[in-house]
């Protein structure tokens, strides 16, 4: 018998990372609200994983990307020809990032925007050994999942590349790994995999001065926190340190695929050279994609959405009190809330689908629901969210 059902052919057609994926089959999209198909609305506590940064089909960028599909979408190869969308963003990120962060490479996504980085730091240390955080997640193509800090993911696509060893987020005792053979170490502010743990500025201060003793570089993986999530615009703002190299994606497209890496223009320019096209990509810096890019980052300046965010997350610490729930980690609207049981998560995020309310899960904490809505999420729009939440916490 032929399948015909949109279900059907989702898992005979099209291939799957997941064995049991929640089939919530999409009509449309607004704001901080996804529609099925039955017209069924939901309010939107995950945002694309971060990555709708400024809810869904935001006037802005739909004009923005209009605009440019009208001009022109794929001219030709990276780096090769001028093209204004590409222009604008890098100089919009640039007045908006430190002078030593200047320069920028454009990639489809923030897998790839780690591996650009892993190949720069090389190229500018001459060294090869690249270190990590256990628990950390920074990709899933072969060099970012060589660096990945769970070793459970990685296993089954052994061997990885060589020479990528581990540090203990927060543990300042582990930094003695890092010696004067390690070319680089890849660090997050928040943990994005594990439940949003945070940096301390104890431990990033002294993986400052251990980087610094051994001439390493610090590639910061910004991916998610990136365009304000945890409130300031770039998250490392919120510490001591500037990396050598950023690598930022997800939020800064606004839910277009878009990576980037960033460093000064000394360091980025040595890709150019010995050999010549030593990074080259089709599509990376989409002119559509830059469009919709620019049209995030102007929206999110020209709205000020950055400077609400403590309230927003002050709002859901408040709310978000019951004896179901151990503890509210992250910060800004970055946030994690933290359970007793796997079987708590699971029921949690299953009840407030049916009950209109979309979370997620962490790829290595079970206990611990994601919660990363736009950033353009209201005060009556958290409070129905978290209501519902509770109410469905005291049914387990």
């Amino acid at each position: 018998m032929k399948k015909n059902s949109a279900k059907d052919i989702f898992q005979t057609y099209q291939a799957q990372t997941f064995k049991y994926p929640s089939l919530l089959n999409i009509d449309h999209c607004k704001g901080v609200y996804v529609y099925d198909t039955e017209n069924k609305k939901y309010l939107d506590f995950v945002a694309g994983v971060s990555a709708c940064s400024v809810g869904h089909s935001n006037k802005k960028i739909i004009e923005a990307v209009k605009k440019q599909i009208d001009k022109y979408y794929h001219v030709m190869v990276y780096g090769e020809y001028i093209q204004k969308p590409q222009l604008s963003l890098a100089k919009l990120l640039a007045d908006n990032l430190p002078k030593t962060l200047s320069t920028t490479y454009f990639t489809n996504s923030g897998t790839e925007a780690i591996e650009g980085a892993m190949k720069l730091a090389k190229r500018i240390s001459k060294k090869s050994e690249i270190i990590s955080c256990l628990d950390s997640y920074h990709g899933s193509t072969q060099g970012s999942l060589s660096i990945m800090g769970k070793e459970f993911y990685k296993a089954s696509f052994r061997p990885l590349l060589p020479e990528c060893n581990k540090i203990i987020f927060n543990d300042i005792n582990s930094l003695d790994n890092i010696t004067n053979k390690t070319a680089a170490v890849v660090i997050e502010t928040v943990q994005g995999a594990s439940g949003f743990k945070i940096a301390t500025d104890k431990f990033l201060n002294a993986l400052k001065e251990k980087c610094k003793s051994c001439n390493t570089l610090i590639i910061l993986d910004a991916i998610q926190t990136c365009y304000g999530r945890t409130g300031s615009l770039f998250g490392f703002e919120q510490t001591t340190i500037i990396p050598d190299i950023l690598c930022i994606a997800k939020g800064m497209g606004g839910g277009m695929p878009i990576g980037a890496f960033i460093s000064s223009w000394g360091n980025m320019e040595k890709l150019s050279h010995n050999p010549k096209l030593g990074h080259i990509t089709t599509f990376g810096g989409h002119p559509v994609n830059c469009a919709a890019s620019s049209a995030t980052l102007n929206y999110i300046l020209d709205n000020h959405l950055v400077q609400k965010i403590d309230a927003k997350e002050a709002l859901f610490r408040k709310l978000l009190v019951h004896k179901k729930i151990r503890s509210v980690s992250g910060k800004g609207l970055m946030l994690s809330l933290d359970l007793f049981s796997e079987n708590d998560t699971n029921n949690l995020v299953a009840n407030c689908m049916k009950d209109g309310l979309l979370l997620f899960y962490f790829l290595f904490n079970s206990e611990s629901v994601r919660i990363t809505p736009p950033l353009t999420i209201n005060e009556e729009e958290i409070e129905l969210g978290c209501n519902i939440i509770l109410r469905n916490l005291d049914t387990l």
